[in-house]
């Protein structure tokens, strides 16, 4: 499970007042499911046996497979983490001593369905493996990225510059542009 979520994106989400980002993955045999304030790192990795008994002490009235249970909480939760959240859906978190308890109110064949997830501190290597590494590559990519940009900006520029010695004049004076100022580019970017 946890390797089949790190192909999983993070997504933006809000729980009351909170935000936080947050992934999970869902599959038959569970589920694992991890969330940020950007303080701090919860999850939860539940196999089949705490879904069976978790399901069977928060929804006495429904008696159906755990395989369905967890089809429903995927259910509920994908269209969340995809920024289309369910009216009939309400979810609430609180702080807990060490954790985190995502509470899920909902509907299942007319019932009530209720679903609490208790997240825990996530481990260091979890962290690293799934926020921080991804984060300083993007950050890194990103920043080459701006170097390619700035460095084809500046080859434009030496272009443009050649085609005014040339005396070429352009047809419309407002596609005119002042040429690129790479130092004043950091500058501003590292300011904002």
């Amino acid at each position: 499970l946890e390797s089949s979520l790190l192909t999983q994106p993070w997504a933006s989400v809000c729980f009351g007042e909170s935000s936080f980002l947050a992934k999970a993955c869902f599959r038959d045999t569970g589920y694992i499911l991890l969330i940020s304030d950007l303080s701090s790192v919860w999850y939860e990795n539940a196999d089949t046996q705490v879904v069976g008994q978790r399901s069977k002490e928060l929804n006495k009235r429904l008696t159906v497979h755990v395989s369905s249970f967890l089809h429903r909480l995927r259910n509920l939760m994908c269209p969340l983490l995809e920024g289309q959240p369910s009216t009939a859906t309400s979810f609430s978190c609180h702080h807990i001593a060490g954790g985190l308890s995502l509470h899920l109110k909902s509907e299942l064949s007319g019932l009530p369905f209720y679903w609490d997830f208790h997240c825990c501190p996530a481990p260091v290597e979890m962290v690293s493996r799934h926020l921080v590494r991804p984060l300083i590559r993007m950050s890194l990519a990103l920043q080459c990225q701006v170097q390619e940009l700035s460095s084809l900006l500046l080859q434009k520029d030496a272009e443009i510059e050649d085609y005014r010695e040339s005396e070429a004049a352009l047809s419309r004076g407002r596609l005119r542009t002042e040429p690129f100022q790479e130092k004043m580019f950091q500058q501003n970017f590292m300011a904002e």
